[in-house]
């Protein structure tokens, strides 16, 4: 029986993507240390929660979110995908159906309103959900949500509605966890999922965390593919597209996303529409 594994872009094993959540203003220098350095992040945004044009912060106060002007110039680069939070950040699971699938619907049309683009992901605010809220983002077109319940592994997502990330960047075992995934060497594709909030690192007075894990990152970027959630997902979705014929010698590709596999350890790229003998 053959062996068949996807790969991702340009036929890479791994990939890394990150997210982080509320729109504050320490996003502000964790693009700069993401996205300046080739990396991609999804941003959660709360669109009925923006401060006030002009607004000043008290001193000391940590959390700080920006306005919606400030929102939209920082969040318009490439490397970014915005992606709903909840309008106003709330307990979704204490909400009626009508009243969770309003504050849903409301922050992913203001967002894309706002950014002129479809807005599909998202994150549970508070990391809270049940099926009824599941139920709900169906219902309103988004296809993933992230949790905040860390697998401490690499396994792309079985549920996308209930997409468990790798860890937290406060996690303890982060670069050890850093270490396992840059040397597994499994087959399988690998998916490092990094989370958090940017206002952590400074209440922590701790960015050296995200510092040192990129740098450690960047130092084997050529092996990996960076990508916003968004972009893992609807790759992952085409490849199950795939057909392959009983046998495995025969593969078709009916999208139009340009894709890569493995059959038994064989490196193999697939076009659009092509349809290919492999052997």
């Amino acid at each position: 029986m053959a062996q068949i594994f996807m790969r991702f872009p340009e036929g890479k094993q791994r990939a890394l993507t990150f997210s982080y959540d509320d729109g504050v203003e320490q996003d502000r220098k964790l693009i700069k240390i993401l996205c300046d350095n080739g990396f991609k992040v999804t941003v959660n945004i709360n669109s009925g929660l923006y401060a006030e044009e002009g607004y000043v912060y008290p001193e000391g106060q940590i959390h700080r979110r920006m306005s919606a002007s400030q929102v939209k110039e920082l969040y318009t680069r490439d490397g970014i995908e915005v992606a709903v939070h909840g309008a106003i950040h709330p307990w979704l699971t204490h909400l009626p159906v009508a009243m969770c699938t309003k504050e849903l619907l409301s922050d992913r049309e203001n967002l894309e309103e706002q950014f002129g683009t479809i807005v599909r992901g998202m994150a549970y605010p508070y990391g809270n959900y049940d099926d009824m809220v599941v139920n709900c983002m169906e219902s309103v077109g988004i296809v993933y949500s992230r949790t905040v319940n860390s697998t401490h592994d690499f396994d792309l997502p079985a549920d996308w509605m209930r997409l468990n990330p790798t860890c937290h960047h406060d996690d303890p075992q982060l670069m050890e966890l850093a270490d396992r995934f840059l040397n597994d060497n499994s087959g399988r594709p690998r998916l490092f999922y990094l989370w958090g909030h940017s206002y952590e690192f400074e209440a922590n007075n701790n960015w050296k965390v995200i510092e040192d894990f990129v740098d450690h990152m960047k130092a084997h970027q050529d092996e990996m593919w960076c990508a916003t959630n968004i972009e893992v997902y609807d790759y992952q979705k085409a490849f199950e597209q795939l057909q392959f014929s009983v046998d495995g010698n025969i593969v078709h590709n009916p999208t139009a996303t340009k894709l890569w596999f493995t059959k038994d350890w064989e490196l193999f790229r697939i076009e659009p529409g092509e349809t290919k003998k492999l052997k």
